[in-house]
Formats: structure tokens, C-alpha cells, sequence
């Protein structure tokens, strides 16, 4: 039996039932960015939409229990089938929608280092639970991949693929459309603080790294939308990168002190920065654990 086959990890539906996650219950709510590019709102990370004269193209896919409503969702902003969905990463909650679309026909792409996580079993520790991950089916694994940089020419517009090496998770991508001047970035950003997937390669520092890279990608006028929250901005992401930055800065000099998780915890390294991004234990846990990896 592998190490990590505990009775302490949970399957989706249990999951799904510890968050309080009810399929049923959930609307999928659409806000217009531009003509052709939206986002919808549901259970999950957000979804990025572009629609246009050559179709529909996502970023992210929620759950494929959602994918009807996802779909009328679509529909109703003049879309149709989803010819291209892009997975910013691997984790269940933006890339489970793969198991309804891609056996629909449409084309699943992603960073190399998703794809490679998706054909095996992998535990999420969420510090609050452990998610046993399991392999997915040839029919929902991207078939499209990249490393470092990839492009699109869909709708009108370029559509930039950014990965700038291990952050949220190893295989984070930054999606930029350049025409709508959009960026989606998954769970590398989010409106609350972020979760780092430290167990699976995921790295703080990484995290810092990525957010300015992207930042030095874009422009003040750029549309920022998180994996998860409501849509931010150019200043929203420089302060971020900041609060990152700096809890980086406090965390790593007391590890190196050699401060236990627990001391680390307790000197507040988060502090000053709670109001906005609520509450810090699950970050300050997988950023401990990241740094002194």
C-alpha cells in the first residue's frame, strides 16, 4: 500500500461534503469584461471565456457536474461547444471539467508538468484535509502541452501561455489574452491568501518569482482574474507580490533560526495583512513547509 493511502485522506465526494459543496445548489454567475471575454463564477476556480468568430475557448473547467450549467452559462453570452480549454494547473477544483469536455471533442491543453501529474494518483494536502487526487483517463488528459511560452491566434486576438517555473503547483499557467488585455492566473493568484501545494513542488519563492513575471508582462491597465475571488487589477497583483514578499522575508529568517511551524505560527508572520486576505493558517503551514523543504 503507498505511503500516502491513509485513512485520513478523503475522495472527492467526502471532500466535496467537508467544504459543504453542493452541485445542486450552485449557480454559475457571468461577469462581461469586454465584447468577447467573460468570466463565470461557480464552484471552482473561475472560468476565463473567450468568444469570438472562431468559437470558444476557456481557461479552466470547473467540475463536469457543472459543465450543463457551465455550458447555458455559454450559450447565453452567444458561445457554443468550447473548442479549447486551457488548465492553469492540475488540481480538481479547475481541471475535473476535463472528464466531461474531452470526451466532447474539446482540446485540452497545458503546462507539461500538469499533464504529467494528471496520468497518476497524487494526495493534496490541504492542511485541513488530504485529497487523494486519482489518475485521469486518456480522454480527459491535455493533448496540447508546453514548457515555458506558448501562443494561440484565436478570436482576434494572441493569446500568450506563460509558465515561469514551480509556484502555486509545478505546472502553473498564466493565460494572457492580449487584445481583451486580460491575464487569468489560476491559483498562483488569488484574492485571499494563496494555498501552496508544498507536498506536490509547489514553492513560495516560486510563487514571487511567477506573479512578477507576469506582472512584467502586462500593462496598468490589465485585467487581473484570480483562480478564485472577484477580478482584481494590475495594483492588485503588485500588492500581492508584495504581502508574499515580505511574509517570505519573516517566515524564512525564523526557519533558518531554526523556529518550529509552531513558533513560526505564533509570531504572527502574516500580521498586517489579515484584514485583506483573511484567515493565514493553511498559508503560513504550506509557506513553512515550502521554505524549509
Amino acid at each position: 500500500m503507498p505511503a500516502w493511502a491513509h485513512d485520513d485522506t478523503l475522495n472527492l465526494d467526502e471532500l466535496l461534503t467537508a467544504f459543504g459543496w453542493d452541485f445542486d445548489k450552485i449557480e454559475i454567475k457571468t461577469e462581461k469584461v469586454t465584447d468577447n471575454f467573460y468570466v463565470l463564477f461557480g464552484g471552482g476556480g473561475n472560468i476565463g471565456v473567450s468568444i469570438g468568430s472562431q468559437g470558444v475557448m476557456i481557461v479552466d473547467d470547473q467540475f463536469p457536474e457543472l459543465m450543463p450549467k457551465i455550458g447555458d452559462a455559454i450559450r447565453e453570452i452567444g458561445g457554443g461547444a468550447v473548442d479549447f480549454a486551457i488548465n492553469t494547473h492540475w488540481h480538481f477544483d479547475h481541471a475535473e471539467g476535463n472528464l466531461a469536455l474531452g470526451p466532447g471533442g474539446t482540446w485540452l491543453v497545458s503546462q507539461a508538468n500538469s499533464r504529467e501529474k494528471m496520468l497518476g494518483d497524487h494526495v493534496i494536502n490541504l492542511v485541513s484535509a488530504k485529497y487523494l487526487q486519482k489518475a485521469y483517463p486518456k480522454s480527459a488528459l491535455p493533448v496540447i502541452t508546453y514548457d515555458d511560452t506558448m501562443q494561440f491566434h484565436f478570436n482576434d486576438e494572441q493569446v500568450d501561455l506563460l509558465h515561469a517555473g514551480p509556484a502555486h503547483t509545478t505546472g502553473d499557467t498564466a493565460v494572457i489574452f492580449r487584445g481583451s488585455n486580460v491575464v487569468h492566473l489560476g491559483d498562483v493568484f488569488n484574492r485571499g491568501y494563496p494555498f501552496i501545494d508544498a507536498d506536490n513542488g509547489g514553492d513560495l519563492a516560486g510563487m514571487i518569482a511567477f506573479c512578477q513575471a507576469v506582472l512584467d508582462s502586462i500593462d496598468k491597465d490589465t485585467v487581473v482574474v484570480p483562480g478564485h475571488g472577484e477580478i482584481s487589477d494590475y495594483e492588485g497583483l503588485q500588492a500581492y507580490i508584495a504581502m508574499l514578499s515580505t511574509v517570505h522575508k519573516r517566515i524564512s529568517k525564523l526557519a533558518n533560526r531554526g523556529k518550529s511551524m509552531e513558533e513560526v505560527a505564533a509570531s504572527k508572520p502574516t500580521e498586517g495583512f489579515d484584514e485583506i486576505y483573511g484567515d493565514p493558517a493553511q498559508f503560513i503551514n504550506r509557506a513553512y513547509t515550502s521554505i524549509t523543504r
